[in-house]
């Protein structure tokens, strides 16, 4: 029994230290916004950043890529193009680097392979021995690495694997690129842009969009 607790504690640790992480849908129209950047007569726009969990937020961090939540509304009389009518840029004037969807879900996924080093575990052997006045009486040898390595290998895998297919499929449900946003009509999407920080974001017109700037907010004619 003793071997069976003291298998179950080394997996218990190695599992709190580095074990996959799983994904818990964003789903953007539900989020509760933090930033917005309104515009009466144009397109409102609210974002928010700080969507990923565990090892996504870190290799978000790593790639220097942020995933962005965001809502936009059409406040105009005729139908815009996101990306063509308008796009999205920095507060501060620099452009927003707009990434595919393809890219940042290979930069930001899990590696699966990563987690087949816990087969380097299945060689693993605990030895125990049981002594009466001083002399051995037994011996025993338990092979807790083939509980442990194969297991571990093969529980990190799955859910890897099962998170990336759900982050992958939110990445192209709520891809902006491209869509027409009706006048009245609100869209939310999740969109990758490269940036360090969380700099403030707004609305920026292009294309045959004739923006005029005045105090109070931006005004599309």
């Amino acid at each position: 029994m003793k071997f069976y607790k003291l298998a179950l504690a080394l997996l218990g640790m190695i599992y709190l230290t580095s074990c996959a992480s799983g994904y818990k849908m964003i789903e953007p129209q539900n989020l509760d916004y933090n930033s917005q950047n309104v515009s009466e007569k144009g397109v409102s726009l609210e974002y928010r950043y700080d969507l990923l969990p565990k090892k996504y937020a870190k290799k978000e961090k790593k790639s220097g890529i942020k995933l962005v939540a965001v809502g936009l509304k059409n406040n105009t009389d005729k139908p815009l193009t996101f990306g063509r009518d308008f796009k999205l840029s920095f507060e501060n004037g620099k452009s927003v680097m707009l990434l595919s969807q393809e890219k940042v879900f290979s930069k930001l996924k899990q590696q699966g392979a990563y987690h087949l080093f816990y087969l380097a575990l299945t060689p693993t052997n605990i030895y125990t021995t049981e002594t009466r006045n001083g002399y051995t009486t037994s011996e025993s040898v338990f092979p807790v690495g083939l509980i442990l390595g194969p297991g571990l290998a093969g529980y990190n895998l799955l859910r890897a694997s099962s998170a990336n297919k759900k982050f992958k499929k939110e990445l192209e449900e709520y891809n902006l690129n491209g869509e027409i946003i009706n006048p009245g009509q609100e869209k939310y999407g999740l969109i990758g842009i490269r940036s360090g920080g969380y700099d403030a974001l707004k609305v920026e017109y292009v294309g045959n969009i004739e923006v005029e700037e005045n105090e109070d907010n931006t005004d599309v004619k």
